[in-house]
């Protein structure tokens, strides 16, 4: 038996392709932002990246007398606009009083620290960097012999919880 031309094997795999490629492309489109966790232990803060440009934005939850609370959110500010187009994604350390989290690039390996400068009231992030060429100097001797010019040292980072203005960095 064979089949009529618009039922051949070849069209039906074709349909097939098209129909996997379609929701491929609405799911992505339905998830275009990732959400994690600011991992200090005692923040209730969530950021926010979207995948394609980059861009960082947080929220977190505040008290308020006589009421269930707000949401108090932060847009981008320095360095945490969108970049690039690319892929991105949003890694939180392990270290239970950071309030930072670091922005990746999936594509090229590059990375940045982001965090919430209350004083601002803005997301700010480092610029975009990833690892020396083989033989070259690397950040962690540099750490080991004191800091860059114009960057703070390896334990520059202040306490969370209001003791220094609450502008943790990762």
């Amino acid at each position: 038996m064979r089949l009529p031309p618009a039922l051949s094997p070849a069209h039906l795999a074709g349909c097939a392709l098209v129909a996997a490629l379609a929701s491929t492309g609405a799911a992505r489109a339905a998830g275009s932002y990732e959400f994690v966790a600011a991992p200090a232990v005692d923040l209730n803060r969530i950021y926010r990246i979207d995948r394609a440009t980059g861009e960082v934005t947080s929220c977190q939850y505040g008290l308020r007398d006589d009421s269930v609370g707000v949401t108090l959110c932060f847009a981008a500010g320095e360095g945490a606009g969108p970049q690039t187009p690319g892929e991105y994604g949003l890694i939180a350390s392990r270290h239970a009083r950071e309030s930072g989290i670091y922005r990746v690039n999936l594509r090229t390996g590059t990375m940045s620290a982001c965090y919430v400068q209350i004083r601002q009231e803005l997301v700010v992030c480092t610029e975009q960097a990833g690892p020396p060429p083989a033989g070259t100097a690397s950040g962690a001797g540099a750490a080991a012999t004191g800091p860059a010019p114009g960057r703070a040292g390896p334990s520059a980072t202040p306490p969370q919880g209001g003791q220094s203005g609450g502008q943790g960095r990762p």
